[in-house]
Parts: C-alpha cells; structure tokens; sequence
C-alpha cells in the first residue's frame, strides 16, 4: 500500500476490516521508526478490539519518499498539523484513534491539539513527549554515539531506505540547541477536546513521568494514564498484554463498544 502526496509517496500498510465497515487505529512511529517495526502489534490490535489498523511511514523513514536536511525544528508540529490531516484523507478514515509511540505520541497531540477533526475520536500516547527533558537529550546524545560507532548505522539500514536521513533528521532536529526553546505541546494539550490514554513506562531511558504529569495537568478532555514499572521506552513490545488490553478497554469506551462507522 502507498499513499500519494503532493510531496512524493508514503510507505503504508492496513490490517483487518476497512474504514468502510470498521473504525480504525491509525499507528504514528517513534523517531526512528517505520511500517515493519511495529512487528506484530497491528494484527495484535485488531484482535483485541476488532478495529482496522493502519500504518504508515513518515517523508525521511523506511521506504517512503525522502526529505531534505536539517529538519524543522517544528518538525512535529507541521506533521500533525500538515501531513497527517491528508493521509487521513487519502486513505479514506471515517473514525479513529491515532496511536501515536514517542514522536508520534507529540504528532498525535499536535493533530488533536489544532483545528477540530471529527473524525479523531481518541487518542492513545505511549511515551510522549510534550516537554524537553534532559533525560530526553541524554538518551539522544547515547544513541547519537552508538550511530557514530556504526552498530546503529547497520541496523537502521535494514529498515530504512535512506538511514542517514532517518537518523540525523531526527537527533539533529532534538539536540539543536533551540529545540527545547521551540518544543512545548503543552498549550495543544490544553486544546485537546477527545479522551486520551497515556501509557509511560518508568524506566524509559528518553523521557520521565512528568511527560504524563504534563499532559494531565494541562489537559481540559479526560486523560487516563498508566505509568509501568521495569518499562523501557517500547511499553508495547515489553509490556504487549498490558498495552493491549488497556487500548482494547479504551477503544470500546471510544467506539461504543465496537458499533460499526456509519
């Protein structure tokens, strides 16, 4: 499956029933994330809630088309605001939840946060980020090592069509001495008029609970969260039951217990 832009094309694929018969959670990838990488979340996730999923990659990331160097440092914001209102369109979504991991967790806000979307019905954050932390920039400076070391280098390659612009697109954007004066989403939280689910794993190596208590304290729309314990940033590839099973009850509060798009 491709989604054709006016920028060039998105790598993207679908699970399970269409927007047509079902309502859909649509997957936003963390930083240095793509289609394949969710693994076997999106078949996971239409048999625990019954809703089609979609994926897509980003402009820069796994096989979709390129980006030119240096990202904006508003990169999320123009993402949630810009692209992702049209790839909504292209693939005809009639009713979500966006799913958003890291990056895009803040994309997600970004969307929900700016003008109103009927078709957004919730949203589900995994490991957010609306705030910069040090913690955020430490984990950043780690991994920007490891891809100098060229271990992630290699990796990266396996995944992405153009890792260079994958990687330096992403940690250049964060580790930009102005980024943290740019990045604060917590004035799109407060805008935010849907129910979200915030999942933050407490030993998450980029990000603290206070991503959680941020969005709670600036939050106007219902916010559940869940923190959990011996939980890296990846909360559902290392806690996958209890991810699912939260979403599942989340998703059938949202869609009244799986009715069918009108």
């Amino acid at each position: 499956m491709r989604i054709d832009l006016a920028e060039g094309g998105l790598e993207a694929a679908w699970w399970g029933p269409g927007p047509e018969a079902r309502p859909t959670i649509l997957l936003l990838h963390e930083g240095l994330g793509s289609v394949p990488l969710w693994r076997d979340l999106p078949e996971r996730l239409v048999a625990a809630t019954g809703c089609g999923v979609m994926a897509y990659s980003r402009f820069g990331y796994g096989q979709s088309d390129g980006i030119a160097l240096p990202r904006p440092l508003d990169y999320l914001l123009r993402e949630g605001r810009s692209v992702l209102p049209r790839v909504l369109d292209a693939a005809g979504i009639r009713r979500c939840i966006l799913f958003g991991h890291s990056d895009g967790g803040s994309i997600a806000i970004a969307h929900a946060g700016g003008a109103a979307d009927p078709r957004v019905e919730g949203l589900v954050l995994l490991a957010p980020h609306v705030i910069v932390e040090a913690i955020s920039l430490d984990g950043i400076r780690a991994t920007l090592q490891r891809w100098e070391a060229g271990d992630l280098r290699a990796r990266l390659a396996r995944h992405h069509r153009d890792p260079e612009a994958a990687f330096l697109g992403w940690s250049g954007a964060w580790l930009d001495p102005a980024f943290p004066e740019v990045f604060d989403l917590r004035p799109e939280v407060a805008r935010i008029r849907i129910p979200m689910l915030v999942i933050q794993g407490e030993a998450d190596a980029y990000g603290t609970a206070e991503q959680v208590h941020a969005i709670a304290r600036a939050a106007t729309a219902p916010v559940e969260t869940r923190l959990l314990t011996g939980t890296g940033h990846v909360p559902h590839q290392e806690a996958p039951e209890t991810v699912l099973a939260a979403v599942r009850e989340f998703a059938a509060r949202i869609f009244e217990a799986g009715t069918p798009s009108p």
